[in-house]
């Protein structure tokens, strides 16, 4: 998993919990990387599963909803990290329906072995999209946060409902309806 990705969830855990927790969770996950991590760096994902477990004990709150936050966050740094991309769409739904297309294709540009989940576009209108997500590591609620901040980039809002069509959470269908249509 790309360090970009570990540095931002530890920034937002520093930022939302606090410094003392941010250590707290480095030290009890035994990590290989021992907690040191560079946005270029690759990192084993079992690394930010063991970050994710012991922050949801620490602080109490279910795994999902702290990756549903940690999307809301996300989306703001990539954004400014890469603000290209996002000024390419004039809104939410165009760029969510091109997440495959483009902003995974400039993805893999730039982090070549990042394990990118796929979008499949399976219903769109004017004002509603519906998708499939599938990922081996099931971060189905961090996309549902990343989504979720689309709309707000765009001073839009939207029903965003989902589905898992397989338990753990690997394969879910998204549907979208966007607000004021």
């Amino acid at each position: 998993m790309k360090g970009i990705v570990f540095t931002e969830f530890l920034e937002m855990v520093e930022e939302t919990f606090g410094l003392e927790v941010t250590d707290q969770i480095i030290e009890e996950s035994n990590l290989q990387s021992e907690g040191i991590y560079t946005s270029v760096g690759t990192y084993e994902f079992n690394e930010m599963v063991s970050l994710l477990t012991n922050l949801s004990k620490t602080v109490e709150m279910p795994a999902n909803d702290l990756l549903h936050t940690f999307g809301l966050y996300l989306f703001d740094s990539l954004g400014k990290a890469h603000p290209e991309i996002i000024k390419n769409y004039k809104s939410p739904l165009a760029l969510l329906i091109s997440i495959e297309d483009h902003i995974h294709v400039h993805g893999k540009k730039l982090y070549p072995d990042a394990e990118l989940p796929s979008f499949t576009v399976v219903e769109q209108s004017e004002n509603s999209l519906s998708m499939i997500y599938s990922s081996s590591r099931g971060l189905y609620s961090l996309a549902h946060g990343l989504m979720e901040k689309t709309f707000t980039h765009f001073n839009a809002s939207a029903q965003i409902s989902y589905e898992l069509l397989k338990e753990d959470g690997t394969q879910v269908k998204f549907d979208i309806v966007q607000d004021g249509w």
